[in-house]
């Protein structure tokens, strides 16, 4: 006899990532355009959930409570570095990284010369971003953001996605936020749900993984999520249909 799957909303834990999974990517990071019904139907589908739905992002959480604005979600921003649950917040600040405060004026300085390059403080990280720039500026982007993590040591890594390169604690990671989440109340004792688009969100799908969950990538590229969907509006029809009542079954998503 064939177990049925478990359907039941308040078994499942949904994480999902922001930027390339429920937006699309835009030129600039001040420049994605939120679906208008996206926050609200993410409220409907949180109290499905019985409140076990946050964003994990490297964005920080006030940026994403403005592009969400006036809800609130449970979010662990920076990777991880900084997180907000049932409204309260830890971690994130930046005067606990004085040796990556005292780098970012010198990699302005280096990206200064490069066309369409920019620089993106988060305070606790920042990321360079060059999807506008020429291939040669491109090179040079990359290779600056190298060289300044590989100057800060151990404490710190670069984090490569589409066309970044973000300087983090070495702590951080979308895995390690998703421990860290799964540990409170309500997301304990159920069973995991996230869904990324980019390399900084393999991570997050080994840990998801590692635990019986369900691992969804967004887009085509090689990955070990078990599931996909093609891009953020193929994510926001599921969500929004979740949202309304649809059964909660995501091992019933294409295979990656």
């Amino acid at each position: 006899m064939t177990t049925p799957r478990v359907t039941e909303p308040t078994a499942f834990a949904l994480y999902l990532d922001f930027d390339g999974t429920l937006v699309e990517i835009a030129p600039k990071p001040d420049q994605v355009r939120v679906d208008p019904a996206l926050a609200p139907a993410l409220e409907r589908l949180r109290a499905r959930l019985g409140g076990a739905l946050a964003i994990v992002t490297g964005r920080p959480i006030g940026v994403i409570d403005d592009f969400l604005a006036p809800a609130r979600f449970d979010v662990a921003g920076l990777h991880g570095v900084e997180r907000r649950v049932d409204g309260v917040v830890s971690g994130g600040s930046a005067a606990d990284h004085p040796a990556l405060r005292a780098q970012v004026p010198a990699l302005h300085a280096a990206v200064a010369p490069l066309e369409h390059v920019l620089i993106e403080d988060k305070g606790a990280s920042v990321a360079v971003h060059w999807r506008l720039a020429t291939p040669s500026d491109a090179a040079a982007a990359e290779e600056a953001v190298k060289a300044a993590a590989a100057g800060l040591g151990a404490d710190y890594r670069l984090q490569l996605g589409k066309a970044v390169g973000e300087i983090v604690p070495a702590s951080a990671t979308k895995g390690h936020a998703i421990r860290a989440l799964a540990e409170n109340p309500p997301y304990a004792d159920r069973r995991a749900i996230f869904l990324g688009d980019d390399l900084t969100d393999e991570k997050a799908f080994a840990v998801v993984n590692e635990h019986g969950g369900v691992s969804v990538r967004i887009g085509g590229a090689e990955t070990i999520a078990a599931r996909r969907l093609t891009d953020p509006e193929d994510v926001r029809r599921l969500l929004y249909a979740w949202a309304d009542g649809a059964a909660i079954d995501p091992d019933a998503l294409p295979p990656a």
